[in-house]
């Protein structure tokens, strides 16, 4: 059944490094921490330059939603500035990352364990379609907008930094109007 996660209703969470903030938009299963997820979607705020947390087993993929850029060191030799050019990363969880930031920016993250399943991360456009492709689904609006998401009838309207989730029991096709170009992020989780 579709779930929609507006961006009100999700809670802010300090880093313990104080360096930046993290909100949660979707995990698995329910109510899991860091040591017992099997997938996990949030936004990181980076506010301050320092180390990210260590995911051993963790496939993760970060995609730049708002902020000029951040640029990453990872294992202390590949460098990487995401940006509006170059807007995504993936890397393994048990890899040593640095940011360094020159203002706040804000990251769509997802985060898989390896052994119990995997995640594609790409950024689509409304008005379009969307043809499902895994067991779950979920929609987050990155771009200033309305985007009127539909499939039969089921409808939901997100705007920005909302979520919706969908499950393998959801229709496969779907519509997504919107009355000027949306950047949304799609992930598909593969279980």
């Amino acid at each position: 059944m579709a779930i929609l996660i507006p961006h009100a209703s999700l809670r802010v969470a300090p880093w313990k490094n104080g360096g930046g903030s993290t909100t949660e938009i979707a995990v698995s299963p329910k109510g899991a921490g860091f040591d017992d997820f099997d997938w996990r979607i949030s936004l990181a705020t980076i506010t301050a330059s320092g180390p990210f947390s260590s995911f051993p087993g963790i496939d993760r993929s970060l995609m730049l939603v708002d902020g000029e850029s951040v640029s990453l060191t990872l294992d202390g030799a590949r460098k990487v500035v995401l940006n509006a050019g170059q807007p995504m990363l993936w890397f393994p969880g048990e890899a040593a990352v640095s940011a360094e930031v020159a203002g706040a920016t804000t990251d769509f993250n997802v985060m898989t364990r390896r052994s119990r399943c995997r995640h594609q991360l790409e950024k689509i456009t409304a008005p379009g379609r969307l043809a499902r492709r895994s067991d779950k689904t979920l929609l987050f609006v990155a771009g200033e907008g309305y985007v009127l998401v539909r499939a039969g009838q089921q409808q939901f309207n997100l705007s920005r930094y909302d979520a919706l989730l969908l499950d393998a029991g959801d229709a496969q096709q779907w519509q997504l109007e919107a009355a000027q170009d949306v950047a949304i992020f799609r992930v598909d989780l593969f279980i």
